[in-house]
């Protein structure tokens, strides 16, 4: 709000102090989400919200999700952040749930490719929409990617584990890692940007060795709506993509004030 308002609206200054009414109304078939963020805008600005839906819920193009009364400077002053917020989280639950849909049984999870000062609503969305938001920061548990790996290597990493809590993911590109990694005793094996075909023989290999149920997999790299179902049949248990929040666009909501 202070970054949107500044000094002050000096638009909606020059309107009457009078009071009003206005909806909140969806342009497009989607989930929505934040809609719990952009009523706490508007009760911030002493606006009153009669929602009509819930976060999660299915909306159509046209439905009216929530209904606003207060002073119509209060009304419009909160109108930007509150529409900000629930455009950009709907967007992200809708594509979660539409990869979601696709994917089956496959767990569908973010990444820490969000919006800076903006994770928190974006994984919050995913998982709105059905998606796994997966690690909220560094400290949440171990991730050694390729240029942890240019430093240690995997034997390293895996006898360095300081916090028993904390679950060990090790990326590999190759079979061979996938296979080491296992063996050394990985909690979770990412397979990064590896094609569908390369990503089916590690996991056969996995089962040959007997070595499969005792690992979680994940694919990444690269995953979109366009070939999710291909990675989503080659055995692993969790997808993760950066595409759910950096390349969701926004579901169009906007603001219609009544007097």
């Amino acid at each position: 709000m202070a970054e949107d308002v500044g000094f002050g609206d000096i638009t909606t200054a020059m309107l009457p102090d009078i009071d009003g009414a206005a909806d909140l109304i969806a342009h497009e078939d989607g989930i929505v989400a934040g809609l719990h963020e952009a009523q706490s805008v508007f009760n911030y600005c002493n606006v009153t919200t009669s929602p009509l839906c819930n976060d999660g819920d299915i909306v159509n193009a046209n439905d009216t999700v929530t209904r606003l009364s207060g002073r119509v400077r209060d009304i419009l002053v909160a109108e930007r952040v509150a529409l900000n917020l629930l455009c950009r989280m709907s967007g992200i639950a809708t594509l979660t749930q539409r990869c979601k849909l696709a994917a089956g049984s496959v767990t569908i999870a973010a990444t820490r490719k969000t919006t800076p000062g903006f994770r928190y609503y974006e994984k919050k969305a995913v998982a709105i929409g059905g998606g796994d938001p997966h690690r909220y920061s560094l400290s949440d548990s171990y991730l050694f990617k390729d240029n942890h790996l240019n430093v240690l290597s995997i034997e390293d990493v895996l006898s360095k584990k300081t916090f028993f809590t904390k679950k060990v993911e090790i990326e590999v590109e190759a079979v061979e890692d996938c296979l080491k990694a296992a063996q050394l005793g990985a909690d979770i094996i990412m397979f990064d940007n590896m094609e569908t075909n390369e990503v089916i023989s590690a996991v056969t290999a996995l089962k040959e060795q007997g070595l499969r149920d005792s690992v979680l997999l994940e694919a990444s790299g690269g995953i979109t709506l366009d070939n999710i179902r291909d990675y989503a049949s080659t055995g692993v248990d969790v997808l993760s993509l950066g595409y759910l929040t950096h390349s969701s666009a926004w579901l169009d909501f906007s603001l219609e004030l009544h007097m």
